[in-house]
């Protein structure tokens, strides 16, 4: 019996976007946007748990992968003014982007195996 996994966006969201800059100067300036955007991120933006960029530097790519409390708090990214305006830069550069968002599903065997769902672990609220 296959258990049915249902999004619960409560419960924490992952957003990865990928920068295909083409080149190093704007590989660079890709990086160094978000130097400059992360701090406003930190201040503004409800519910940011945090971000990890990596660079695949001979493919002249940049991958953002950042952890979300939950679905309102990657909305929240409209209110922070620097991150708006560097979002329209990648593209005059000519960098290609996207972008996925992947919502919790339910604890890791539940998912992978198909077992009972567990209230213990990083997606739990209770804490048992």
């Amino acid at each position: 019996m296959t258990a049915t996994l249902e999004p619960d966006p409560a419960q924490g969201q992952v957003v990865i976007t990928r920068f295909h800059c083409g080149d190093l100067a704007r590989l660079l300036l890709v990086l160094m946007l978000h130097i400059r955007v992360k701090r406003d991120v930190r201040r503004h933006a409800s519910g940011f748990l945090g971000i990890k960029l990596l660079v695949e530097w001979r493919q002249r790519t940049v991958w953002s992968i950042s952890l979300w409390r939950d679905l309102d708090s990657v909305y929240s990214m409209g209110a922070v003014s620097r991150h708006v305006a560097a979002s329209r830069v990648p593209a005059k550069l000519g960098v290609s982007t996207s972008c996925d968002i992947f919502c919790h599903v339910g604890e890791w065997t539940r998912v992978m195996f198909g077992g009972a769902e567990r209230r213990s672990g990083p997606g739990s609220r209770t804490g048992e």
